[in-house]
């Protein structure tokens, strides 16, 4: 797959948190808003499955009075090709 611009996420080459409490990771979320929950899952199962991405972590959230309420977040890093790290 050809790297999207529009998903990347863009950490300079010289930075290191390798000594800091708490390191930084870089991840990216997206929203899956749906009219039910398992649209929502639906959504994000083919986004996912479309797209070079390591799945992290997910949550879920109901907005009331949205045409959509049922709302899946994802949260992941981008695959990397060997020949890019």
């Amino acid at each position: 797959m050809e790297s999207n611009v529009d998903f990347r996420l863009e950490v300079p080459h010289d930075f290191d948190d390798s000594d800091a409490e708490t390191q930084v990771h870089p991840m990216a979320r997206k929203l899956f808003p749906a009219t039910t929950a398992a649209g929502a899952f639906g959504k994000a199962g083919q986004w996912v499955e479309e797209n070079d991405v390591f799945l992290v972590d997910v949550s879920w959230d109901f907005m009331h009075d949205e045409p959509e309420p049922y709302v899946l977040s994802i949260y992941f890093t981008f695959e990397l090709n060997a020949e890019d790290e």
